[in-house]
């Protein structure tokens, strides 16, 4: 499938200062920002850099970035799942997945997330997509935060309703061992019935042939 990326932006007012929030932003423009050293969650900052500028120049790879002058303070990122997850099994080539969405503890609560998605949205190319995400909450920064699990997950849901993303059920494994794990799906208007229904295949592929 073809790929094409439209770049937005958005200033965001926060009570610690302006925030421009744009993207798709290719890996020259990321590898040329400063990246914050408490962007922590799932690499170290230099190696979460480096691969953020991998993703942005994948064909179907998108960053988009929270930046304060020029240095990014958070950032949401899409491309295609990991070989290695059952979403990648039905080789869907119009699927992609919100795979890390990050910002620092200064700015949370500031509405940095819900305004990285909903600048991902305003790419009309978004309504080509069928877009996941699967919420673990071993991910997620409980301590940090000062929330429990519920507390968290319904934060989270809350975020990634701004972007149309909504809660599907499945049978994988990973996302059942524990109640608060979630699958999250947006179905962009441009998705045809073929590809739902192998995703529909692809959320079930644990029940026993009637």
């Amino acid at each position: 499938m073809e790929h094409k990326k439209t770049y937005n932006a958005k200033e965001l007012k926060t009570p610690y200062g302006t925030l421009i929030i744009e993207g798709p932003i290719t890996g020259e423009a990321i590898k040329s920002h400063e990246f914050h050293e408490d962007l922590v969650a799932f690499r170290t900052p230099n190696q979460q850099h480096k691969a953020l500028i991998e993703i942005a120049d994948l064909p179907e790879g998108r960053i988009i970035i929270a930046r304060e002058h020029n240095t990014i303070v958070g950032y949401v990122t899409y491309l295609y799942p990991d070989p290695l997850e059952r979403w990648s099994e039905g080789k869907i080539d119009n699927l992609i997945e919100l795979g890390a969405i990050e910002v620092i503890p200064k700015f949370r609560g500031s509405r940095v997330g819900k305004n990285l998605l909903l600048v991902s949205m305003m790419d009309e190319w978004m309504e080509n997509y069928l877009i996941i995400t699967t919420e673990y909450y071993w991910h997620w920064d409980l301590k940090g935060t000062g929330l429990n699990v519920w507390e968290y997950r319904k934060v989270m849901e809350k975020m990634m309703s701004a972007g149309g993303l909504e809660w599907f059920a499945t049978d994988d494994p990973e996302i059942s061992s524990h109640p608060a794990n979630c699958l999250m799906a947006r179905i962009g208007k441009g998705v045809n019935q073929d590809t739902i229904e192998r995703f529909d295949r692809l959320r079930f592929m644990n029940r026993f042939m009637y």
